[in-house]
């Protein structure tokens, strides 16, 4: 029995630690505070990541997850879709592009493999902006993405 106890505590643990986590990530995203993350607020977070996303991608990303209609993701709406991103097809895309990022064999993203695969695709930067980068997902300030905050970053 204790031992169930234990589990449920850590289970429940764990989900706090989740919403706290997705919070914070929509806080941020969300840059004029109103408490909606647009399509443009979401193409601005994918270009700071070195990313692109369209016009009709992000419309399409945020419709697809919105409740109520009105063309914004509120909070709840993003934990959603951020839980919904566990689908095994999207997590084994993610980990391929992990892999990619973390080249330096340590299972994390540093500020060096950054800039050395945004440089492979053509995107020049400084190791200082790299770091900036990674600062604004890096959830647990060890200076570097590991896996599922590089998959809040990507989502």
């Amino acid at each position: 029995m204790v031992q169930i106890g234990t589990s449920s505590s850590l289970a429940i643990h764990s989900d706090n630690t989740l919403c706290n986590d997705l919070e914070r990530v929509f806080k941020y995203l969300d840059e004029d505070g109103d408490g909606k993350i647009s399509p443009s607020e979401l193409q601005r977070c994918v270009r700071t990541t070195g990313g692109e996303l369209s016009d009709e991608d992000a419309e399409m990303a945020v419709r697809s997850s919105d409740a109520d209609g009105d063309g914004l993701l509120g909070l709840e709406d993003f934990t959603k879709l951020m839980v919904e991103c566990g689908d095994e097809e999207r997590c084994e895309e993610l980990k391929e592009a992990f892999e990619m990022y973390a080249v330096e064999g340590r299972g994390e993203i540093t500020p060096k493999s950054l800039k050395r695969m945004l440089s492979r695709i053509g995107e020049k930067t400084t190791i200082e902006n790299c770091k900036v980068m990674i600062r604004r997902y890096d959830l647990n300030g060890d200076g570097v993405l590991n896996f599922d905050e590089f998959k809040l970053m990507m989502s």
